[in-house]
């Protein structure tokens, strides 16, 4: 077997869902998504309450993500703390275009605003 182009990423894994897998399972919501570009995890970002992409880069040590939102393709280096241009992964590579931000709607709390990092 071959090692990836880059390492830490494998553009032949889909991302895991729509949505933070972390929050989807506790009830909790996001602002915006991450991808974790080695394994596909979806996580909530830095600015949401639970930081989970973060969280899984610590708990893995996988070390790149990319922006699940429509419209972005940048990826960030956990080691290196840095943005750079990746190789395409495969698809979906972002969450629903109708899914709103924050979400999921029925958990945001009033005061979402207040929450964010």
């Amino acid at each position: 077997m071959s090692e990836p182009a880059i390492p830490g990423i494998d553009t032949t894994i889909p991302p895991s869902g729509p949505g933070c897998v972390e929050c989807l399972q506790s009830g909790g919501w996001w602002f915006h998504l991450r991808r974790c570009a080695e394994c596909g995890h979806v996580g909530c970002c830095d600015s949401s309450p639970a930081q989970h992409a973060t969280g899984h880069n610590h708990d893995t040590g996988h070390p790149i993500i990319q922006s699940y939102e429509p419209g972005e393709e940048w990826f960030w280096d956990y080691p290196r703390e840095g943005f750079f241009q990746g190789p395409p992964l495969a698809a979906p590579t972002h969450h629903p275009t109708d899914q709103p931000v924050p979400a999921p709607t029925a958990n945001v709390p009033p005061n979402w605003i207040e929450l964010l990092h």
